[in-house]
């Protein structure tokens, strides 16, 4: 049976998700933004129509007042959106206690995900070697509104969870139309290593978040791409 899924925000992410729903054996349910979920209306229980998943590409405010509704009616949630992680320990509970499913992500590019595990284990490499100092810069289209991007975050933070706690510099560059562009560097007294991933359509995004989606379904708790690309910790 086709996945029904329900696209929140339907932005340049949402409507890339819905030209390749069918390519996943995906059906789109319904697409809901500012104009008919302005207040949350589009997910009230008497609208909502029956859904397996939700991808939520919307906005930092609105994610945190979508997932509980989401919640509510039982539906599994794939979320995009970043700008919100001071409420992760609240959206936690509310996964929780409605017993749901919901695979959060900075960055759903499959491509990512795997250079954020190899950073991970640079980070590791170079932990002991106090002459190295580190840097992260990140480079996205000018429409983007956080800085540094969530990408870019995670990646520290894989960085420091593999015991790297030295300073790590992030810079950010917002200019035309760049999907993305993610460098992580070392750099020693006489050398330089430098690891970068380039997106080069956000359809890589669209795809890992469709990827996601017909992982969760069916699925019970609090996951991350690495839990849908068994990644080792």
């Amino acid at each position: 049976m086709s996945l029904r899924v329900i696209i929140v925000g339907y932005g340049r992410m949402g409507q890339e998700i819905e030209r390749l729903c069918k390519t996943y054996d995906c059906t789109v349910v319904s697409t809901l933004d500012i104009h008919n979920n302005l207040h949350g209306e589009g997910l009230e229980p008497k609208t909502i129509p029956k859904a397996d998943v939700a991808i939520d590409f919307s906005t930092p405010d609105a994610t945190i007042k979508n997932l509980p509704k989401l919640a509510t009616v039982g539906i599994n949630v794939v979320i995009g959106t970043t700008g919100w992680n001071e409420h992760e320990a609240k959206m936690k509970s509310v996964v929780a206690d409605n017993n749901i499913g919901v695979v959060v992500a900075s960055n759903f590019s499959l491509g990512v995900n795997i250079f954020q595990a190899i950073t991970e284990r640079a980070g590791e490499l170079f932990k002991n070697f106090d002459d190295y100092g580190s840097w992260i810069h990140e480079a996205h289209h000018e429409n983007k509104i956080d800085a540094p991007s969530g990408t870019a975050i995670s990646l520290k933070n894989s960085m420091q969870q593999a015991g790297y706690n030295r300073k790590i510099d992030i810079s950010s560059t917002r200019v035309g139309a760049l999907p993305g562009i993610h460098t992580v560097g070392f750099d020693g007294p006489f050398e330089t290593v430098t690891l970068t991933h380039s997106a080069r359509d956000r359809a890589t995004f669209a795809r890992g978040a469709l990827e996601a989606a017909r992982w969760v379904k069916g699925r019970n708790g609090w996951f991350t791409m690495r839990d849908v690309l068994e990644l080792e910790p």
